[in-house]
């Protein structure tokens, strides 16, 4: 089954070019465009697609709020939310994680990128930039209200290890080499984690191992 994608941009050009690039993947279908916040969540609760294209900055209803909004709803539990955002540091990007998207994009991203980007979502993983995201995220949780010791009670010692490599950035691939086990029994750990924990995704478990103290800021 292609992978189902709704892109919502209150800016044409930009509409246009993604789902021109990524409507020509055997892969990929666009099966919706929305210029408003209020529009891409209609299409989201009709559609159900896999990938959502959220811009942060949009009319009616912003971005953040529609991405809250999918996140919320248990009947779009499997929607991803991807984030554009024209600036690589957007103030808002953090807060949009914290909404329930999985990751981001910048508008300027080149297309090979974008169309990693929206099979890497599909298939589950979270959207986080090694150069980007991390600082973005330390930045950001570095300010936060450390959440109770207590959320962390059920995990076992291999979970909160696989927990901490997931917010390096790591992959199922590379935490598998990492603690010497296979790329399954990381994917294992990781779905424990995200069930025990009431994550979303791993982009939520970054968020939630900063905001914890679990991991503190501090990448070059």
């Amino acid at each position: 089954m292609p992978i189902r994608v709704v892109i919502a941009d209150d800016q044409a050009l930009v509409r246009a070019g993604f789902a021109a690039l990524l409507g020509a993947q055997e892969d990929v279908e666009v099966v919706g465009e929305a210029d408003t916040g209020e529009q891409a969540l209609e299409l989201a609760r009709a559609l159900v697609p896999d990938v959502v294209l959220m811009d942060i900055r949009m009319p009616v209803l912003d971005g953040l709020a529609a991405t809250r909004a999918i996140a919320a709803d248990p009947a779009l539990a499997a929607v991803k939310v991807v984030v554009l955002t024209t600036f690589e540091l957007d103030e808002y990007v953090f807060e949009a994680m914290r909404s329930g998207a999985t990751g981001f994009l910048v508008k300027h991203t080149e297309p090979a990128d974008l169309i990693k980007a929206v099979r890497v979502v599909a298939d589950g993983d979270a959207l986080l930039s090694p150069s980007v995201t991390k600082r973005l995220v330390a930045e950001f949780a570095s300010h936060a209200k450390p959440a109770p010791a207590a959320q962390f009670s059920e995990l076992t010692d291999r979970e909160r290890e696989v927990m901490t490599l997931i917010a390096e950035g790591l992959t199922n691939a590379e935490i598998a080499v990492r603690l010497s086990m296979s790329p399954a029994t990381a994917r294992t750990h990781v779905g424990r984690i995200l069930l025990k924990l009431g994550a979303r995704d791993r982009t939520q478990l970054v968020v939630m191992a900063y905001e914890s103290g679990l991991v503190r800021p501090g990448w070059q």
